[in-house]
């Protein structure tokens, strides 16, 4: 029997205890030693980026002189000197036309959190949680360098395995993880995608867990 729903487990009182701003800030830093996605000096865009967990750990890795840049819906409360932010549609042009301004080049890595709201229909909240993910493919052919990283979240379903086929061929390799901070009763997964084949001829790749 999966043990109820808390919304104040373990997890969220670290985050608060380690001043980060939300729990799923610890899956992306499981993603992030695992597989050795991030380092100095890298520039990495973060899609659907509020509250600022993710943020806080991607910052961290890139280090001061690195460049992190979030957007979502939502405004997020002011970072370090290495983030910056913009509130933004990701399904509209004059977004990825921001975006493209922030920063002159393609980004090293895209990571995404995006998740639809929830319906309760299972079949429903599914479908648009791999439709979001589709736009953050999407998003790559225009933004990440050839070589680069990928990782989303994504609910699963019927239609999951097509979205992988789709992302297994825009990316060298591809594996899926759910981090040990994932709720029991969630049936979301997080798919971790390198050596980015778009953009260009090919980027350097190497294997997503490390060789």
């Amino acid at each position: 029997m999966s043990k109820p729903y808390d919304p104040k487990d373990a997890f969220y009182r670290k985050a608060k205890k380690e001043g980060l701003r939300a729990r799923s800030a610890f899956k992306l830093e499981e993603i992030a030693k695992r597989f050795r996605l991030f380092r100095p000096g890298m520039a990495v865009l973060d899609l659907g980026a509020a509250p600022g967990g993710w943020l806080q750990i991607l910052a961290r890795h890139v280090g001061p002189k690195g460049l992190v840049v979030g957007v979502d819906l939502q405004p997020i409360r002011k970072l370090g000197p290495n983030v910056k932010t913009l509130v933004g549609d990701l399904t509209a042009p004059e977004t990825v036309e921001a975006l493209l301004a922030l920063r002159e080049g393609r980004y090293d890595a895209i990571t995404s959190d995006m998740a639809p709201k929830t319906t309760g229909i299972k079949d429903v909240d599914e479908a648009r949680s791999v439709e979001l993910v589709r736009h953050a493919l999407a998003l790559c052919e225009k933004l990440l360098e050839p070589g680069g990283a990928f990782v989303a979240k994504v609910f699963e379903g019927r239609e999951f395995p097509a979205l992988l086929q789709e992302i297994r061929g825009a990316f060298s390799g591809v594996k899926l993880i759910r981090p040990e901070a994932t709720r029991g009763r969630s049936f979301e997964i997080y798919v971790v995608a390198i050596g980015f084949r778009g953009g260009g001829e090919d980027g350097a790749a190497r294997d997503p867990e490390g060789n």
